[in-house]
């Protein structure tokens, strides 16, 4: 048995991961249903992609939660309510909601754009996926957490908010908005038993948006770095596993920095 799954101290909860067919979302799919949560696989597009994750975790031995799958672009706010109806119909109710989707991005300090070459447009791509994102799921989900007084909700943030060892502009700006609606949601949260924190995660090893990242940069991160190696999507999710346990029950409104040190607050 994984050593993380020994106490199933999420079962009966269910939890939302959005962008979870891949990457960062399907390590934390995987990690909450080990810890014997119910898991609604949300996706954009992947159909094949989100089918192999879901079997992926029902094929662990030590993973007792139920999955699903849904398809649902979180920028739309229709998609976002047959996502969260699917889910409360399936297990019948909404506890968890894990907003990691974002507008694609790639981390190439070769290619990036300048801020002279930054359009409003490229600000306003990143701010749909990412912050809007986030509002539409947190509208539709409060309503479930507020009426059993009892929810947690976490976002994936960067530490390049606090630290932009390289400037991609949109983006930053677009997970620094995050931490914002963040802190101000827990804020009025708190009187209905939700906690709303962040995770800022590091250059994270495996996904899609790190290839591009260039070895002098990841050599750079990691010499800057105490624990000396990068993230990996395991120890995202296992930031997040601590925000959503019992044991953070009294957490709320903060950014919990997973990478190694780099960021130290």
């Amino acid at each position: 048995m994984n050593q993380q799954s020994g106490h199933r101290t999420l079962t009966g909860k269910t939890a939302i991961i959005t962008g979870a067919s891949r990457g960062i979302g399907a390590a934390i799919a995987l990690r909450l249903a080990q810890l014997g949560a119910n898991v609604t696989i949300d996706y954009l597009s992947n159909d094949e992609r989100a089918q192999h994750t879901k079997q992926h975790i029902e094929n662990e031995a030590d993973a007792q939660g139920r999955v699903i799958t849904c398809k649902a672009d979180v920028t739309d706010e229709t998609q976002v309510n047959e996502l969260a109806q699917t889910t409360a119909n399936t297990f019948g109710g909404i506890d968890i909601l894990i907003n990691n989707a974002l507008s694609h991005y790639s981390f190439d300090p070769r290619n990036r754009n300048t801020f002279s070459n930054t359009s409003w447009n490229d600000y306003a791509t990143q701010l749909e996926g990412c912050l809007k994102g986030t509002y539409n799921t947190c509208t539709t989900a409060l309503p479930y957490m507020r009426r059993q007084s009892w929810g947690r909700i976490v976002n994936i943030s960067s530490n390049l908010v606090d630290s932009p060892i390289v400037p991609y502009h949109d983006y930053i700006a677009a997970k620094g908005a995050l931490i914002g609606f963040t802190r101000s949601l827990a804020q009025e949260a708190g009187a209905w038993g939700v906690t709303v924190n962040a995770i800022a995660a590091g250059l994270t090893v495996g996904t899609d948006s790190s290839r591009a990242t260039t070895e002098d940069v990841r050599e750079r991160i990691i010499a800057q770095t105490p624990l000396g190696r990068l993230a990996t999507a395991d120890d995202i999710a296992g930031g997040v596993a601590m925000l959503v346990g019992e044991d953070a029950r009294f957490v709320t409104g903060q950014t919990l920095h997973v990478d190694g040190g780099l960021t130290m607050r």
